[in-house]
């Protein structure tokens, strides 16, 4: 019996990557009558069909891989299940064939409708919508968590160096090193770090930190921009380092250490520099990325936490956080600090 309701689950995922590419009016069957979520989706892809010609790209195709992120919980009529679905996306703009990735969760709630199965519930979790910390928690379960071998990372970070008080490693702000380590650590947490629930700041401080970023260590939560980590039981790190509302006003108004003057436009911005999101459009930003690559249009591509991105389209309006009302800060890094 259990294989009923798994084999619904594999055509779900198979509608999955289909929706991600194909806006078309689907025919036949469905296997989720959640009509929340029937019109969320439609809205969506309609958004997502606009956006692609906006953008005078295409999509190509796309590819993505699911796993369960713990046991399902099953009784003999319903089973509740928690997906991760790593997602490959593969567009083209002006000749040239770009990859997205990201992590996306979602719970599902399949119940028995006869001799049947269907999707009576899809939640999708739209972690990037929460703007403080959800807590921290121990690397080894966390959904998308991939431990690698430390040599094949680099630079590795840990808590010794970023406990010295902050002592620059040099006075240029080393671009391509930033976006290697965002790219070592996209979909994986380095250990030696804190992890969180709502991790992209972090994320960000730990790849503007191995560009070579000035640690401006304060001792005091509310001020400057450092890390060290738990000492004893308690919390040691900035609000700047972590809160994606705390480094965007750490980012307009530093003038020494870590600086940053805000640009209007994507465009001018470059490797290694940083957008911040406003998903509601009245100033408690929420989300942050890291610049790690150009589109064929010279449109940003960035890296993200939370919901893990690689080379995703910048304004994210492929997201479910993004609004109408979304507003965006543009921060290019200073080469020199």
């Amino acid at each position: 019996m259990a294989e009923d309701w798994k084999n619904v689950l594999s055509t779900y995922i198979l509608q999955q990557n289909q929706d991600e590419v194909d806006y078309r009016l689907r025919g036949g069957p469905t296997v989720v009558t959640d009509l929340d979520y029937l019109m969320r989706r439609g809205e969506r892809k309609a958004r997502m069909a606009k956006w692609y010609e906006e953008r005078e790209a295409s999509p190509l195709r796309s590819e993505t891989k699911a796993k369960l992120v713990s046991e399902p919980v099953e009784t003999a009529d319903e089973v509740e299940v928690d997906l991760q679905l790593h997602r490959k996306i593969y567009y083209n703009k002006a000749g040239v064939k770009h990859r997205e990735e990201r992590l996306d969760q979602q719970r599902l709630l399949l119940v028995r409708s006869g001799a049947d199965w269907v999707i009576e519930t899809v939640t999708q979790k739209v972690p990037e919508r929460s703007p403080v910390l959800a807590g921290a928690f121990p690397n080894s379960g966390l959904p998308g968590d991939s431990p690698r071998k430390a040599d094949k990372r680099g630079p590795y970070l840990n808590r010794d160096v970023l406990g010295t008080g902050g002592v620059p490693k040099g006075p240029i702000y080393r671009r391509e090193d930033a976006v290697k380590y965002a790219d070592d650590w996209w979909d994986g947490f380095n250990p030696e770090f804190a992890g969180f629930e709502v991790d992209c700041t972090n994320y960000i401080s730990q790849c503007l930190f191995a560009g070579g970023a000035p640690i401006n260590y304060t001792g005091k939560r509310e001020s400057g921009w450092w890390y060290k980590g738990y000492v004893g039981s308690q919390e040691s790190w900035s609000y700047s380092w972590a809160v994606a509302g705390s480094l965007e006003r750490y980012l307009s108004t530093s003038r020494s250490a870590l600086r940053a003057i805000s640009v209007d436009r994507p465009e001018q911005l470059e490797l290694g520099d940083v957008i911040i999101y406003d998903w509601d459009g009245d100033g408690a930003y929420q989300h942050s990325t890291i610049v790690t690559a150009f589109d064929a249009g010279g449109m940003p591509l960035v890296n993200a936490h939370t919901v893990s991105s690689r080379h995703r389209y910048w304004d994210y309006k492929d997201s479910y956080a993004w609004t109408e009302k979304t507003k965006y800060r543009f921060f290019h890094i200073a080469d020199r600090f």
